[in-house]
């Protein structure tokens, strides 16, 4: 009997240390961490990665009851959540480029409330619900989960992973953040501005004519009409800014 429980522990501290990687990245991911994904869901994917991961590598006995064992799980869970970040800067992308878009045409005040990014306008709604959709039509979930079940390998437990040069990547890609919102919102932003030059000609030309009733309705249409027409453009932007992520998360992995 006795025999049969330290077997169980030491198969249970097999698991862990993989499960605790791969739940902080499960968590703070911007993908899986949504509503929608309860917290059941991701334990069990979790716990079921974990257990695949324990069956292809060697994991170092460590007892986590020990201080080598508590800095391992700090490790860990570290590195699941440097991983998650890498996606919460490209959703957040995603945000920022719905929120100038609608400060482009007077959308602003139109917000909806998001449990992960807070208030933001309905815009970002959309591109939140347009980048999960072609993050899963481009097959973003295998490759994420390809490149989670590598970092074992690439960064076995019980290796240092932190140093100068991956901080320096980590803010060298927080810059993705503005550069993906410029891409993905610059038609709509660019077609409004010359729109706005010339309501200003029009307001100098006739100071009697009421330049805001005719200004924010044609502000407006013409921003839909335009969201609708790049709307091709603005799907290769979003795939273009997820395999962004995905050769930056290999960066972060050593890779």
């Amino acid at each position: 009997m006795n025999a049969s429980l330290i077997d169980i522990l030491d198969k249970f501290l097999v698991v862990i240390w993989p499960m605790l990687r791969l739940s902080a990245f499960l968590a703070f991911t911007s993908i899986f961490s949504i509503r929608a994904v309860n917290m059941r869901i991701r334990v069990l994917l979790g716990f079921a990665m974990a257990f695949f991961v324990s069956q292809q590598i060697q994991i170092p006995r460590i007892d986590p009851l020990t201080a080598d064992g508590v800095m391992e799980i700090a490790r860990q869970i570290l590195i699941g959540l440097t991983m998650g970040l890498v996606f919460q800067i490209a959703s957040a992308a995603l945000v920022v480029a719905g929120q100038a878009i609608s400060a482009s045409m007077g959308l602003t005040i139109a917000n909806m409330i998001d449990p992960n990014m807070g208030n933001v306008p309905v815009l970002s709604q959309f591109f939140n619900i347009l980048g999960t959709l072609v993050f899963l039509g481009m097959g973003g979930h295998l490759i994420v989960f390809g490149l989670v079940l590598e970092s074992f390998t690439l960064i076995p437990i019980g290796q240092e992973f932190f140093n100068q040069d991956m901080l320096g990547k980590m803010i060298h890609w927080s810059a993705m953040m503005f550069l993906g919102a410029l891409l993905i919102a610059l038609p709509v932003m660019m077609t409004l501005l010359f729109i706005n030059v010339g309501l200003g000609f029009v307001a100098r030309a006739a100071p009697s004519l009421n330049i805001f009733t005719v200004g924010f309705p044609a502000l407006i249409l013409t921003g839909f009409v335009i969201l609708i027409f790049s709307m091709g453009n603005n799907v290769a932007r979003v795939q273009w800014v997820w395999a962004q992520a995905f050769s930056m998360l290999r960066a972060f992995l050593g890779g």
